[in-house]
């Protein structure tokens, strides 16, 4: 007895099932991802709650007050300022000769911070890198990170302390006859005070960053440095440098971004009257227009005008840096 049989189409007979996926519709693999990402590492992306709550309460929702920059603010008033006056303090500081003088103080304490402090650190790192016994490494290390870990008021303490007119500085110029020198009310002065200060605070910490970056490269490298005759010099310019630009690129980006927020806690403790004229910088001018002064609105319209400058300066350092060295942040 025969059976009949109902013959597929041509050219579908070894033809696979469509999958489940596509009979119920297609689902974006970036967002399934992302899911199954977020369900198997919950955990981990847990910790990002706090820092991430941290900005937003303290970095993102202040930006709101920036609209007192075009409202005329009082204190006990309307939170946000009591009528809108457009760019009327804008035209005030940038028609104020001290903020002017302000300003270039600024950019001269910038760029002595950025040309001096940040190639220390990476030198430092690179000598760390030559010493072979680990317990002088260990101690050097040890002594150049025990500043970062001191508070501003310290260090300034230290530093009005050491060059006092009778304190150890002083004393060993006398020592060589000569006269004491009146350091702290100098205007001439506080630039190198503060600069040196910044060095001493911050190039042991600095290295960490750049010491962590010398282990990933590759020994087999230097080992083909050494077989084609390169001296140690030569290794670290033709081998160790291309190994950490990188993290010298993405450090130097932050850096220039950084460029105009200079030290308010540590210029707020070491300056004076009589050094306004080297020493006062935006983030100190701010300060004394805003809590001293009550000038409110003004304030916060010099502040938003740093940010501005801020932002403009990271992000032509980022687009330099992609295009030149091919390394950016994004």
């Amino acid at each position: 007895m025969s059976t009949s049989t109902t013959s597929a189409p041509p050219g579908t007979e070894d033809r696979p099932p469509a999958p489940a996926a596509h009979r119920r519709g297609k689902r974006d693999p970036a967002r399934t991802g992302w899911r199954r990402a977020l369900r198997r590492d919950w955990q981990l992306y847990s910790l990002a709650i706090l820092p991430l709550l941290f900005f937003l309460v303290f970095r993102y929702l202040p930006m709101i007050g920036n609209v007192i920059a075009f409202r005329r603010f009082e204190p006990g008033g309307s939170l946000f300022g009591e009528e809108w006056v457009g760019l009327r303090y804008v035209q005030m500081f940038l028609n104020d000769p001290t903020f002017w003088q302000v300003f270039r103080n600024t950019l001269w304490i910038g760029g002595l911070t950025l040309l001096f402090c940040f190639p220390v650190p990476i030198v430092l790192a690179l000598l760390l890198n030559e010493v072979r016994r680990r317990s002088l490494k260990r101690f050097v290390q040890s002594v150049s990170y025990l500043p970062h870990f001191l508070s501003i008021v310290i260090v300034a303490g230290i530093t009005m302390q050491m060059l006092a007119s009778d304190g150890p500085v002083n004393h060993i110029l006398g020592w060589f006859g000569h006269e004491p020198i009146r350091f702290i009310q100098e205007p001439e002065w506080f630039r190198t005070i503060y600069v040196g200060s910044e060095i001493w605070q911050t190039a042991g910490w600095g290295t960490i960053l750049y010491l962590a970056a010398l282990t990933t490269i590759d020994e087999d490298l230097y080992e083909a440095a050494r077989i084609d005759g390169a001296n140690r010099w030569q290794q670290i310019w033709h081998v160790t440098l291309p190994g950490i630009r990188p993290t010298m690129v993405t450090l130097l980006i932050l850096n220039v971004g950084a460029f105009m927020a200079v030290g308010f806690e540590k210029v707020l403790l070491l300056y004076n009257p009589l050094t306004y004229p080297t020493a006062d910088v935006i983030s100190t001018y701010v300060y004394r227009s805003g809590v001293e002064s009550n000038s409110f609105s003004y304030a916060a319209a010099i502040g938003l005008f740093e940010a501005i400058i801020g932002l403009i300066l990271i992000t032509s350092a980022n687009q330099l840096s992609r295009r030149t060295v091919g390394t950016s942040l994004w």
